[in-house]
């Protein structure tokens, strides 16, 4: 009997959601592989600081994009991320990074580059791939789509526990109003903006701890999963 081809999960929302953590969470419990996008774009980003590069000068942030080795890989904590063989995993959850991504993200021929490798690794099915536009642009036709999301206060708070694990003394404060910020400017950014894609399941974890969420979305995932494998029975 051949083996039923894993479904695609689709997991988009703003910064701070948690997606990342879910995802990769949702994609252990499902045996799948689980893709990063943002991690890719913080890449860039990182890659662009790292080589003086103006991250709102695009075509050069562009031709960056397009000359780095970008590799997503499992690794023992979770996904590594290497540009070029460096392993820059932590370095690209910098705050600075995190300042800059947004105008890197809203770059159209970044976004060209980075969307033809996602939906190069979404081709084979059972992967769960987390970011702002997977639903409504990389794979448009996810058998699941959710967008997570948590108002402003929770998910600031989340980055910033998050933040002091990792050695770094940025405030609260300061936090929010990145977020702030970033919200506005991946709503209103000309290409692919963080919409709530259609049919997509929009699920609020303000209230929600991350086992609630993952349980959720697994579930929802194994009922789809379910209806696939009646589907090739007939």
């Amino acid at each position: 009997m051949a083996k039923q081809r894993g479904i695609r999960i689709a997991i988009d929302g703003p910064a701070g959601a948690g997606k990342s953590t879910v995802a990769r969470l949702v994609a252990n419990e499902l045996g799948y592989i689980y893709v990063d996008t943002g991690a890719m774009y913080r890449a860039v980003t990182y890659a662009a600081l790292q080589t003086g590069c103006d991250p709102e000068d695009g075509s050069a942030v562009a031709e960056l994009a397009e000359s780095l080795d970008l590799r997503l890989e499992p690794g023992v904590h979770g996904q590594t991320v290497r540009v070029d063989g460096v392993d820059v995993t932590q370095e690209i959850r910098s705050a600075e990074v995190s300042r800059h991504v947004s105008k890197v993200a809203r770059i159209e021929r970044v976004r060209e580059v980075l969307v033809r490798l996602q939906k190069r690794m979404a081709e084979r099915g059972g992967i769960v791939m987390d970011g702002r536009d997977i639903g409504s642009h990389v794979i448009p036709d996810a058998e699941v789509k959710i967008f997570l999301t948590a108002d402003v206060e929770e998910r600031a708070r989340r980055r910033h526990r998050e933040m002091l694990e990792s050695g770094s003394d940025v405030t609260l404060e300061r936090i929010i109003a990145d977020l702030t910020a970033r919200d506005e400017m991946d709503r209103n950014r000309a290409v692919s903006p963080l919409v709530v894609a259609e049919g997509a399941w929009i699920l609020d974890t303000t209230k929600m701890t991350v086992d609630d969420v993952v349980r959720e979305i697994v579930n929802r995932c194994r009922g789809v999963l379910a209806g696939v494998a009646g589907g090739e029975q007939e």
